[in-house]
């Protein structure tokens, strides 16, 4: 098989010296020999500098987690060079007719990687690009999908919420991530599911239920049922090793979560650790977490304890059950407290 890429570069340097490129996928033009290759260059190039062919290049590691259900597992650790960004857990679901991208990684060439895992498993094309949240290292690697026009939808805060913070995560990741970042754009929304108002997608024989949420995790959280296989994708709804990060209401992620453990699934796909856990029951180290959040933010408020004395040891009972908890941690405590003194 052979594929088209295009050179990408991330920044012309000042001092003078060659800029940090690499090469960039063109989705949905790949080719059975090099000669087939080669007749789609003219066209493409009106739109792209210089297109040319190439073998297939590297795809995602991805496991089966129930039927049609895929998912890739990214690394317990913060993007940087080393990883390239590969953080998250990403995925999609295969019906009779077409395919659903969830989540994208922090990268267009994780997005890239991604769609080759997809047609490793199938030739149907992609429909839908669902992000599960604003959060970079789940929605960075989408313009991956443009040239396929897959519709991109998210939660109806995703678009704001992306347009006032796009810059920073754009300067910060091609800082933290370095040459692999080239290409990187921030991902435009095309559909977006109101809080209440139920979002089905029919990938053909296949229906997946799209649910936005109240101010939680974030303030963008949207999960994904697959009706078929009774298989929810929960974004960083639910964490897995990886220590929880707060960036919206800590009480609001509290009461989503007692929503869904209501819920009759199978199975839920979390934003980091494992690629699939048990439902309710994947979900109990987290809540224990937020339970000990709560219980020490009140305890310090109510003691009189000032913030930057009270974040060093809030939930600090929780360090030996996470991984990054010294990175995220602090960050939830300042937030919590933040929230539950104002209550």
């Amino acid at each position: 098989m052979y594929e088209i890429l295009v050179t990408v570069c991330l920044a012309t340097a000042s001092d003078g010296s060659a800029p940090v490129c690499r090469d960039m996928l063109v989705a949905g033009h790949e080719a059975q020999t090099a000669e087939e290759c080669a007749e789609k260059l003219p066209i493409l190039s009106k739109e792209y500098d210089a297109p040319r062919c190439a073998p297939v290049g590297e795809a995602l590691p991805v496991s089966e987690v129930a039927p049609g259900v895929f998912v890739h597992v990214g690394e317990i650790a913060e993007p940087e060079v080393a990883n390239r960004g590969d953080v998250a857990n990403l995925g999609f679901i295969i019906g009779d007719e077409s395919v659903a991208v969830i989540d994208t990684g922090a990268a267009r060439w994780i997005g890239e990687a991604l769609w080759r895992a997809i047609r490793q498993k199938t030739d149907k094309p992609v429909s839908h690009v669902i992000l599960t949240h604003l959060h970079p290292d789940h929605v960075l690697g989408t313009h991956a999908f443009d040239p396929l026009d897959a519709q991109v939808v998210g939660h109806e805060a995703l678009p704001r919420a992306l347009a006032d913070r796009q810059t920073n995560y754009l300067e910060s990741l091609a800082s933290l991530i370095g040459p692999d970042f080239a290409g990187t754009l921030p991902p435009v929304t095309d559909q977006t599911v109101a809080l209440g108002k139920a979002f089905d997608i029919d990938l053909g024989g296949r229906i997946l239920s799209l649910h936005s949420w109240p101010m939680a995790h974030t303030g963008t959280d949207l999960t994904v049922l697959d009706t078929k296989t009774s298989t929810l994708f929960v974004g960083d709804l639910v964490f897995d090793v990886h220590a929880p990060a707060l960036d919206g209401s800590l009480m609001g992620w509290q009461s989503v979560l007692d929503q869904l453990q209501d819920w009759n699934v199978e199975r839920i796909v979390p934003g980091h650790g494992a690629p699939v856990l048990d439902w309710p029951a994947g979900a109990s180290a987290q809540i224990r977490y937020l339970e000990t959040l709560e219980h020490d933010t009140r305890k310090a408020i109510d003691e009189g304890a000032r913030l930057g004395d009270a974040v060093q040891w809030i939930a600090e009972s929780e360090a030996g059950f996470w991984q990054l908890f010294d990175a995220f941690n602090p960050r939830n405590a300042t937030v919590a407290f933040t929230e539950l003194e104002w209550e």
